[in-house]
C-alpha cells in the first residue's frame, strides 16, 4: 500500500531542498523524523511537515501501522518562480529570481491482512459404501 502526500508552492529553492530529501529516502519513518528534527536547514522543516501529513494519512485513512512505514521516495519539484527586478547602474534592471518548490513524499507499508474465515469442519458423515449394508439390514428387519 502506497500513501502519497504533497506540499505545493513552498518558498524554498528546489536545489537546496533536494539535499535534505536525499538523506531520508529509503529509511523507516521514525529514523527519517529523527534526522529531519536535527537537520539545521529550512528544507527540513517543510519536508518534516509533509512527512507527518503522510504518516497521519496512512494511519487514519488506510489503517496502516506507522511503525511499519518506509519512505519509498521523496521528490522535490520546481514550482513557478517569482520574477522581480532591481534597479541597476545606468538605468538598467537586474533580475531577481525567487524559486519555489513542490514537495512530494511517498510512503510504503504493509497492508493489514484481512481476517480470514476459518473453514468449518463438516460433521462426519458415513460414506455411501458403509451406509449401504446398514440400510439393507434395516430394510430386511
Amino acid at each position: 500500500m502506497e500513501v502519497k502526500s504533497t506540499t505545493k508552492y513552498v518558498r524554498l529553492s528546489p536545489k537546496k531542498a533536494r539535499d535534505v530529501a536525499r538523506e531520508i529516502q529509503g529509511l523507516p519513518v521514525s529514523s527519517a523524523l529523527d534526522i529531519l528534527t536535527f537537520t539545521p536547514k529550512k528544507a527540513a522543516l517543510y519536508i518534516g511537515k509533509t512527512l507527518k501529513t503522510a504518516i497521519a494519512d496512512a494511519e487514519n485513512n488506510f489503517n496502516l501501522d506507522p511503525s511499519t512505514l518506509m519512505i519509498k521516495e521523496a521528490v522535490i519539484g520546481a514550482a513557478p518562480t517569482m520574477r522581480r527586478y532591481k534597479p541597476r547602474a545606468k538605468g538598467s534592471a537586474g533580475p531577481i529570481i525567487r524559486r519555489n518548490s513542490h514537495i512530494s513524499i511517498t510512503l510504503v507499508g504493509a497492508a493489514p491482512e484481512p481476517k480470514k474465515k476459518k473453514a468449518r469442519k463438516k460433521a462426519a458423515e458415513p460414506k455411501p459404501e458403509e451406509a449401504a449394508p446398514e440400510a439393507a439390514a434395516e430394510e430386511q428387519a
